[in-house]
């Protein structure tokens, strides 16, 4: 996160320091008449003794003493405020923190004290190298986050900030808790939540790596993955990356395009409107639909191979689908396939790769005649078997072909043959 964002917040603790509370009913000087009271001078001596000091030390000793010596003070917030502030300036973030647990004690709503908290514990969280100790500090930063937000719509605005301004202020300070809840969800593995959180957080500081590149690992590891955003955000992360980062992000982020787009054709374009702030416009991989479409198009049904086949009757416009299937219906064929399931009768058998790998059925001959037993003897599930074989009928889901008058052509190792015509799959790209 920007520092600007916590400068803000530390303007917002210091605004204490800039007013004076009144004694006997009256105002003092620099106070307005709706201010606290303090009635008793020596109470109001220390107060302002204290809030005026120029030395930090000097001041933070002031400070501890009075609310120390009145805790039940009208100014007792105020002054926490200040304390806090002036611990954070000192660079102390122990004792910032407890000033902070204090005044959140007094005032559990006191937007300053949650902002500076929520912002100090993703450092801490962002910071850490004990994985056993990140659950916790992810606990406490949310924790933070959700008080913060809560609190948000009923924040008032501070007197030192102008009318027109408290609006950016407001925005600003969404951002400090919408990091810390959406690092606490990424933590917990809760990606779409974490996604819309840290997309608000990373918008409105668009070159802090650490607030962009986990945006872009939220929207990718989300269930389903949103590709779209996730690119976006990558390729911006690979621009503000650590220079020996860069290119590692720029390589997952051409990842996800290619998951998305089904190729790299484009893909130096992107990048470099993304890298421009532009929100480019990606085109999706063709649907299997519109694959086996292009398919049927451009290649003739009698040069696809068996996998070019299952693609088009399961997948195509009806009308596609026929134009294969009257084709290579009642025409002999000859391929090679796995053999799962043998009888005298008939095989089982897969037939492209993707039915190989899963020994899934996709073929089940009816042989022309029956296999003498000797032959039959050395069929054994899982080799690589040639067969011949007439298209009958098929089923699309599940994809089973049904053959007939059936031949064997040659029997083959058990060790599985090198990929050729007929037992290669052409998988369609994912779609999402």
């Amino acid at each position: 996160m920007k520092t600007s964002l916590i400068a803000v917040v530390l303007a917002l603790v210091c605004v204490a320091a800039a007013q004076q509370p009144a004694t006997s009913g009256a105002p003092a000087q620099g106070s307005s008449a709706q201010g606290p009271v303090i009635k008793d001078p020596a109470e109001y001596n220390a107060y302002v003794g204290a809030i005026q000091q120029q030395d930090s030390n000097a001041k933070i000793s002031g400070l501890e003493a009075f609310v120390t010596q009145y805790p039940n003070s009208v100014v007792k917030k105020d002054a926490l405020e200040a304390l806090m502030g002036e611990y954070q300036k000192a660079n102390n973030p122990a004792k910032m923190g407890e000033a902070a647990d204090r005044l959140l004690q007094a005032d559990p709503n006191n937007m300053r004290a949650l902002a500076l908290m929520a912002y100090t514990t993703r450092v801490a969280y962002q910071n850490n190298q004990d994985p056993a100790k990140a659950a916790q500090l992810a606990a406490t930063m949310k924790g933070y986050g959700d008080k913060g937000m809560a609190a948000l719509p009923n924040y008032t605005k501070p007197d030192n900030v102008k009318e027109e301004d408290f609006p950016k202020v407001k925005d600003q300070m969404t951002s400090i808790f919408s990091a810390a809840q959406g690092l606490a969800d990424l933590q917990d593995r809760k990606f779409p939540e974490a996604a819309k959180e840290l997309k608000i957080a990373a918008d409105a500081s668009p070159t802090d790596f650490s607030l962009v590149y986990p945006t872009a690992l939220a929207y990718i590891s989300s269930n389903p993955p949103d590709l779209v955003n996730g690119i976006y955000y990558a390729g911006r992360a690979s621009a503000i990356a650590p220079p020996n980062y860069q290119a590692q992000i720029e390589k997952y982020a051409k990842a996800q395009y290619v998951k998305y787009h089904g190729g790299d054709d484009g893909w130096p374009e992107v990048l470099a409107q993304i890298k421009a702030g532009t929100v480019p416009t990606l085109k999706p991989a063709p649907t299997p639909a519109e694959q086996a479409h292009i398919l049927v198009t451009t290649k003739k049904p009698e040069e696809m191979d068996f996998a070019e086949w299952q693609l088009v009757l399961t997948k195509a416009s009806q009308e596609d689908a026929n134009v294969v299937w009257t084709a290579i219906k009642g025409k002999s064929l000859q391929f090679q396939a796995l053999l799962l399931k043998a009888s005298s009768t008939s095989l089982d058998m897969a037939a492209s790769l993707d039915d190989i790998d899963a020994k899934k059925k996709d073929v089940e001959l009816t042989m022309s005649g029956e296999i003498p037993a000797k032959t039959l003897a050395t069929l054994k599930e899982g080799s690589q078997i040639q067969v011949a074989g007439t298209p009958d009928s098929y089923t699309p889901d599940p994809f089973v072909i049904t053959m007939i008058d059936g031949r064997l052509l040659k029997a083959a190792t058990p060790t599985p043959a090198p990929k050729k015509p007929g037992a290669t799959t052409h998988r369609p790209v994912s779609h999402r």
